[in-house]
């Protein structure tokens, strides 16, 4: 039935690899179960709720993917659009977090019309082939900042923005922790050399093991005004019910203070960010995965938008912001997932994780880490599938791959390399192999720097 429903031999893999990856994808999701009720929280939403939204919006959109495209991309609620809707909507806009959860539902409903009706295809297919490549490497780029951010290897700095920790101070919380992750990297990078299978995931546990035995040993010191909580899982009070708080909250939202244009443009910053957030995601870990064809498209490449779409509002209605495809999913993908079946895997890790709070989020940042830094590794390898020949087609790539670590957004490099790609290869006389939509996607970017 599994060969029948997913084309396992079609696709050159096997039950094993795909369980292995799916696996793989939801330990480097884990995170979002801890990260997103913290963020969330501060609208005034219940963390309880939230994490329980979190992980059935996860569960919904995952299974979508799995089911309606087939592919081993796995959907969670966003980074950035949670702290958008948490500090900005909520925030300094004031609006109810009802509200924001209207906005985000009818974002989904949106996304639905587009993607039916090829608009977002048309836009994944429009970009082109080198800028592609120039995105799969930015993401790799992006996830490897993320990862050594994670890891507390890289910390802010007032002179420098950002410089590497200080391993002697503060050894027994940040320093130790830092150390597990380097420590981690290297376990993962040799197991993967050695051709071990599941090294990404094995890698995953044993830094978390060594965590625990550094607690044990008094090397790790539990610190929880600091941020460093004890590694060990542990059963605290935790109730089902409390989805009851959230679930449906988007339809009992109070429209008595809420500026028209305001609530148009909260949707419409919901639907930029989302919308190439998600197609930049797809580029990259299609293009890892090798699914893109000579034209640099993705064969149902519908069906995963639809079910990206579909994921949001089920997100919206359960409690949670924007649920979107998740760039952690190239960490299954690097395992060797090429079907739904390891969508299907993680879309279920994240339903047991309900009952298992406690021990999901126990995991720790640094642990998965490592992950995050070697399968950067393993994205940016597409940088010698770009024509650094042609300028033309080289600088927006290069432009593109850039911003995304830099600005810290996947969608702001998309945006950063269709207005240089455009611009570059109209100046320069090749406006022959610019499409329309290319043009329409500069102007949009353009405009959403103007009055945004």
């Amino acid at each position: 039935m599994l060969e029948k429903l997913f084309k396992l031999k079609e696709n050159n893999t096997d039950i094993r690899t795909e369980v292995v990856a799916g696996v793989t994808t939801f330990m480097t999701m884990a995170y979002i179960l801890a990260v997103n009720p913290s963020i969330l929280s501060a609208s005034g939403m219940d963390s309880q709720a939230i994490l329980m939204a979190t992980a059935l919006a996860a569960f919904i959109g995952t299974l979508a993917m799995a089911l309606l495209a087939n592919y081993p991309f796995a959907l969670a609620p966003g980074l950035g659009l949670n702290a958008y809707f948490a500090y900005t909507v909520c925030g300094s806009m004031g609006y109810s977090w009802q509200i924001a959860l209207l906005a985000v539902f009818v974002e989904g409903l949106i996304f639905i019309v587009l993607s039916v009706t090829n608009v977002r295809e048309a836009i994944f297919n429009a970009i082109p082939m080198q800028l592609k490549k120039g995105v799969s490497v930015g993401i790799g780029l992006f996830i490897a900042f993320i990862g050594f951010q994670n890891a507390g290897i890289v910390v802010n700095s007032d002179s420098t923005l950002v410089t590497v920790i200080d391993f002697t101070a503060d050894f027994h919380t940040a320093g130790i922790s830092a150390l597990l992750a380097v420590i981690g990297t290297f376990l993962i990078a040799i197991l993967y050399i050695k051709g071990v299978k599941g090294s990404i995931l094995i890698g995953i546990f044993a830094t978390w093991i060594l965590g625990i035995i550094c607690q044990f040993t008094g090397l790790y010191t539990v610190t929880p005004d600091a941020g460093y909580y004890s590694l060990i899982p542990s059963w605290s009070n935790f109730s089902l019910g409390a989805i009851g708080l959230t679930f449906g909250q988007c339809f009992r939202a109070d429209f008595g203070s809420v500026k028209i244009v305001d609530f148009i443009v909260i949707i419409f910053a919901f639907l930029f960010v989302d919308i190439f957030d998600t197609l930049g995601t797809l580029i990259g870990c299609a293009n890892k995965a090798d699914m893109l064809d000579q034209e640099g498209k993705l064969p149902r490449i519908k069906q995963a938008l639809l079910a990206d779409a579909i994921a949001t509002s089920a997100g919206a209605v359960l409690g949670t912001s924007t649920t979107t495809t998740f760039v952690e999913s190239s960490a299954g993908v690097s395992e060797g997932g090429r079907t739904g079946l390891a969508s299907v895997v993680t879309g279920f890790l994240f339903l047991l994780s309900i009952f298992f709070a406690p021990i999901f989020t126990t995991i720790p940042s640094f642990a998965t880490a490592p992950a995050l830094l070697f399968v950067g590794f393993l994205m940016i390898t597409a940088v010698t599938q770009i024509d650094f020949a042609d300028l033309t087609e080289a600088i927006p790539a290069y432009l593109c791959l850039l911003a995304m670590p830099m600005m810290y957004s996947i969608s702001e490099g998309i945006a950063v390399g269709v207005i240089s790609y455009v611009v570059i290869n109209l100046v320069c006389g090749k406006a022959k192999k610019i499409t329309p939509l290319m043009y329409i996607l500069a102007v949009l970017f353009i405009a959403k720097y103007i009055f945004l």
